[in-house]
C-alpha cells in the first residue's frame, strides 16, 4: 500500500506538472508521526527535498489521523496568520488567497490512537499552535480544501468495475465527512484503473478559489413561462428556440393535456428539488497574467456590525454564509465603477439558474447582520448567468449598491461632479448604511472616477483600538511561530539509549566449569580474560520505539551450551502464545534470552 500511495503521489506531480499554473506551486509533505517529526517537507524544503523524503517514507505507527490533519492546518494558518490576509473584523476578500489543497492517502482502516481504535476523526481545536487561531470556528480556512483517496485495493482479484464510469465517494470512512466540509470530496479505489481516474479528477480540481456556502432565503423564483403551441398534428412544440436546445428533445403529449408550463421543466426545475437552496461550492479567482497573483476590489462583508465600542471580534465561520435572493433584479454596472466577477463551480444552483436561460435577470446576495439596523442585511452582489449560458458568476459590489450606483450615476450625469446639497445628503445617509472597512475600498473607486473628497476619514476607524492592537500583536506572534515551525523541520527527537543488558551472574569467574579453557584461549591472562567476561555489562539493544520500557533480559553467557536448545524451545513458545486468556501456561524462563 505504502508503495502504491508513493506512485500515485508521483504520479500526480507529473499530470499536474503539464500545467502552466504549476510553475507557482509548492508541496509539502506530511506524515502521521507527533509533530515536529511528522513535517518531512514544509516551507523552506526544496522539491527535491520533497522527493526524496516521499521515498524514504515507511508505514509505521498508529493512524491517529486528527492530530496528523490539525497539524497540516497549523503549518498553513501560521503563514496566514503573519501575513493577515484573513483581514479579521474587515470583511473577507477572495482576492487574498493562499490555496491550498490536502490530498490524504489511506488505506481505508480503522483510526487509532494510543488509547484504542476511534470511531470517528476528531480533530483537536484547543491544540493549536497558531496565534490567533480562535477568532475562526473552524481549524481550516476557506481556501484549504481535503481531498481523500481511500484505496481498498483487494489482495485477490478485484471485481470488475470497468462500467461505472464514475469514482465513487468513501462514503463509510470518516474522512468522506470532512472532506465534504472543506469543499473538497474523497475516492474510493477499489482497482488501479479507479486510482489513475482519481488522481486526474484530482489535477482538475488543483483551481485557484474560495469556498462559499450559498443559501436561498425567500420564496422559490416564480416559474418559467414557457409558451407552447400546438399545431394540428397534435405535436406540442416548445417556442422558444433557447429551452429545445436545452432540453434536447420535443415532447410528445395526447390531446388533452393541461398545466402546459410544467411540461418542458426541466429535472431540476421541479417544485421537488431543492438541492440548490443550500450547498457549499468553490468560487473560482482568476489570477492576474501580468502580475501573477489575483486583483480584487471589494471584500464580502462580516456577519456583524463593525463597532469601535467592542474589544473583541466575534469568531467568524471558515465559510461565509452568502444568502440569495430569487426575486428577479436589472444587473446594474456604470462605467469607470470597478466591479469583481467570481466564476462559480458547477453545482446544482447554477443549473438551475442556467436552465432558466435569464440573461438579463440577476439574483442579489447578502449576509445576514452585516448592516446595522437590518437582520438580512444590504445587497453587496449578485448572482448571473453569463450571456452565453456556459457558467453563473457572483458579481461582488459596493456595499448596498443598489442605492449608491444610481448616487454616482446622478452625479456623473445630472451634476457633472458638483455634489448639491441634497445629493449629499443623501450620499451621507447611504454612508450611515455601510460598514466602515468598506472606505478604504470606496474612496480608491471614487479617485478612478476623478470624485474626490466624498467618504469622511473617521469612519475607517470602525475596530476598537484594542482589537487593533490585538491584531498586530498576533502578526508579530505568527512570525515567531513561523520562524519556530520552519527551524524545527527536519531536526530529529531524542534518540532512544536503548535497552541496557545488566548482568544476572552471581557466580565468581574462578567457579566456571569451563574456566580452564576459557583462560587458554586468552592466553592464559586472567585480567584479559575477566575483562572479556563482564564487556557485555555496557551493552544496549536499539529499540525504535523510545515508548518501549527497559526490561531486564537474561544474560545469554549465563546459559550452558548443552541448554541452548532446551531455551529457545521455551522462548518459542512464549513468543507464539497467541492470548493471555489461553489455557496454555506459559514456560518458565526466567527472563529471555534479548
Amino acid at each position: 500500500m505504502i508503495d502504491i500511495a508513493k506512485s500515485s503521489v508521483e504520479n500526480f506531480m507529473k499530470i499536474r506538472g503539464r500545467d502552466p499554473n504549476s510553475r507557482w506551486d509548492r508541496y509539502m509533505l506530511l506524515t502521521l508521526e507527533d509533530p515536529p517529526q511528522n513535517i518531512k517537507a514544509g516551507w523552506k524544503e526544496s522539491h527535491a527535498t520533497f522527493t526524496s523524503e516521499l521515498k524514504n517514507l515507511i508505514a509505521t505507527g498508529v493512524t491517529s489521523l486528527g492530530n496528523a490533519l490539525k497539524s497540516c492546518f497549523d503549518l498553513l494558518n501560521v503563514n496566514r496568520m503573519q501575513s493577515g490576509i484573513d483581514t479579521y473584523g474587515q470583511g473577507r476578500c477572495p482576492h487574498y488567497l493562499e490555496p491550498a489543497v490536502i490530498i490524504v492517502l489511506t488505506d481505508g482502516g480503522k483510526l487509532t490512537s494510543h488509547s484504542g481504535v476511534q470511531p470517528e476523526l476528531n480533530i483537536p481545536m484547543n491544540t493549536s499552535c497558531v496565534p490567533g487561531h480562535e477568532l475562526t470556528k473552524e481549524p481550516f480556512r476557506w481556501d484549504q480544501r481535503i481531498f481523500s483517496l481511500v484505496m481498498r485495493l483487494p489482495g485477490s482479484v478485484p471485481i470488475d468495475l470497468s462500467c461505472n464510469t464514475i469514482i465513487p465517494s468513501a462514503t463509510n470512512h470518516p474522512l468522506d465527512i470532512m472532506c465534504e466540509v472543506t469543499g473538497g470530496r474523497s475516492y474510493a479505489i477499489y482497482n488501479q484503473k479507479m486510482l489513475n481516474g482519481a488522481v486526474d479528477s484530482l489535477v482538475s480540481k488543483i483551481q485557484n478559489g474560495v469556498v462559499i456556502q450559498f443559501e436561498k432565503i425567500g420564496p422559490d423564483p416564480p416559474p418559467l413561462q414557457i409558451d407552447l403551441i400546438k399545431p394540428e398534428n397534435g405535436l406540442i412544440v416548445d417556442s422558444m428556440k433557447e429551452n429545445l436546445s436545452m432540453n434536447g428533445q420535443i415532447i410528445l403529449l395526447e390531446e388533452e393535456p393541461i398545466k402546459p408550463a410544467l411540461l418542458a421543466l426541466p429535472q431540476s426545475q421541479l417544485p421537488s428539488n431543492t438541492s440548490w437552496h443550500n450547498l457549499r461550492r468553490l468560487i473560482l479567482v482568476p489570477r492576474s497574467a501580468q502580475k501573477g497573483y489575483s486583483v480584487g476590489h471589494w471584500p464580502i462583508p462580516e456577519s456583524f456590525w463593525p463597532d469601535n465600542a467592542n474589544n473583541m471580534l466575534p469568531p467568524r465561520s471558515a465559510h461565509p454564509n452568502v444568502q440569495f435572493s430569487c426575486s428577479p433584479c436589472e444587473p446594474m454596472v456604470i462605467d469607470n465603477l470597478p466591479f469583481d466577477k467570481y466564476e462559480l463551480e458547477p453545482s446544482p444552483l447554477t443549473q438551475f439558474i442556467l436552465e432558466r436561460r435569464q440573461i438579463n435577470t440577476c439574483w442579489q446576495v447578502f449576509v445576514s447582520n452585516s448592516a446595522k439596523y437590518s437582520e438580512v442585511g444590504h445587497p453587496f452582489g449578485y448572482l448571473k448567468a453569463s450571456s452565453s449560458l456556459t457558467c453563473v458568476n457572483l458579481f461582488v459590489m459596493p456595499y448596498n449598491y443598489s442605492v449608491l450606483l444610481p448616487l454616482l450615476d446622478e452625479l456623473m450625469k445630472v451634476h457633472k461632479l458638483k455634489p448639491t446639497p441634497q445629493w449629499r445628503q443623501r450620499f451621507d445617509n447611504y454612508i450611515k448604511t455601510m460598514p466602515g472597512y468598506y472606505a478604504q475600498p470606496l474612496k480608491r473607486a471614487l479617485v478612478r472616477m476623478g470624485i474626490h473628497g466624498l467618504v469622511p476619514d473617521n469612519i475607517e476607524n470602525c475596530l476598537s483600538y484594542s482589537v487593533i492592537t490585538y491584531l498586530k500583536k498576533l502578526k508579530n506572534l505568527g512570525k515567531m511561530e513561523m520562524d519556530r515551525l520552519v527551524a524545527s523541520v527536519g531536526s530529529k527527537g531524542p534518540s532512544h539509549e536503548g535497552i541496557k543488558v545488566c548482568s544476572r551472574s552471581k557466580t565468581s569467574v574462578l567457579q566456571r566449569k569451563d574456566f580452564s579453557q576459557l583462560l587458554k584461549n586468552v592466553g592464559g591472562n586472567l585480567a584479559s580474560l575477566k575483562q572479556e567476561l563482564t564487556d557485555y555489562n555496557t551493552f544496549t539493544i536499539a529499540v525504535p520505539d523510545r515508548d518501549v520500557k527497559p526490561q531486564q533480559f537474561r544474560n545469554p553467557y549465563d546459559i550452558p551450551r548443552k541448554n541452548l536448545l532446551d531455551q529457545i524451545a521455551r522462548m518459542r513458545t512464549n513468543f507464539l502464545q497467541t492470548s493471555y486468556s489461553s489455557k496454555t501456561k506459559l514456560s518458565d524462563t526466567g527472563n529471555d534470552v534479548p
